[in-house]
């Protein structure tokens, strides 16, 4: 990766002040000295400050309180992305199903955060069913995506992208969590789609039938320079 500089996104800054953030709280969860934890609220003020710029939000003073108060102690307090788990699934035509997302109204594989005492797996079946109506079963897992990364998420959050075979079902959208919901040849996509660049190609090699190792984002040399190559 080359090491010229490339100018400062706004993706750019809420990964950093997530970053702080995270290792701030972490920082006073497991630290005894008053001192250190004097200097991690400094760095967590600052956080609070680049994610209210990089958003364009007045209320960094409101975050800064709201994440001091999710500071918890020991391992509990080891602030950590959280998880979705999200499906790839294809009907008879290997067109991909896609969801329009009720809250932002972009198009997506049916996705939702990991619930407790389920496996990823079992989470990419409920999911595929509650947001569209559509029974499957779990073929394989081909994608690990960072989601504050790619800007899934303004919020540290890994996505485990799952290959899901149709079983049977009819389409059927939650009435909170999609505004539409249905199935799409490749070269007639709808729009907005949140990633494809990232995602569309490790999709439809799966829905053809193409063995690949699982996806993933390579490391950064730094990470915190971002992607200046895409």
């Amino acid at each position: 990766m080359s090491d010229a500089p490339h100018a400062v996104s706004a993706a750019d800054l809420l990964r950093w002040a997530e970053t702080l953030s995270g290792v701030a709280r972490t920082g006073m969860g497991f630290t005894q000295s008053l001192y250190e934890k004097e200097r991690f609220e400094e760095v967590l003020k600052v956080a609070a400050d680049i994610r209210a710029a990089a958003l364009e939000e007045a209320e960094a003073d409101v975050l800064y309180d709201d994440w001091l108060a999710s500071v918890g102690s020991g391992v509990p307090g080891y602030v950590t992305p959280k998880v979705a788990v999200a499906s790839i699934v294809a009907n008879e035509k290997k067109e991909i199903l896609l969801t329009q997302r009720a809250d932002s109204g972009v198009w997506l594989y049916p996705v939702g955060w990991a619930d407790v005492g389920y496996s990823p797996s079992e989470i990419a079946i409920k999911e595929v069913l509650e947001e569209t109506g559509i029974e499957v079963e779990v073929e394989s897992l081909i994608a690990v995506f960072d989601g504050l990364r790619l800007g899934f998420a303004r919020l540290g959050m890994y996505s485990l992208l799952f290959h899901c075979r149709m079983i049977g079902g009819e389409l059927n959208g939650h009435p909170l969590e999609t505004s539409a919901v249905g199935f799409f040849a490749r070269d007639a996509l709808p729009w907005p789609l949140a990633g494809g660049a990232r995602w569309v190609d490790t999709a439809f090699a799966a829905i053809e039938g193409e063995h690949r190792p699982v996806d993933f984002d390579l490391p950064r040399t730094p990470p915190w320079r971002g992607d200046p190559e895409g």
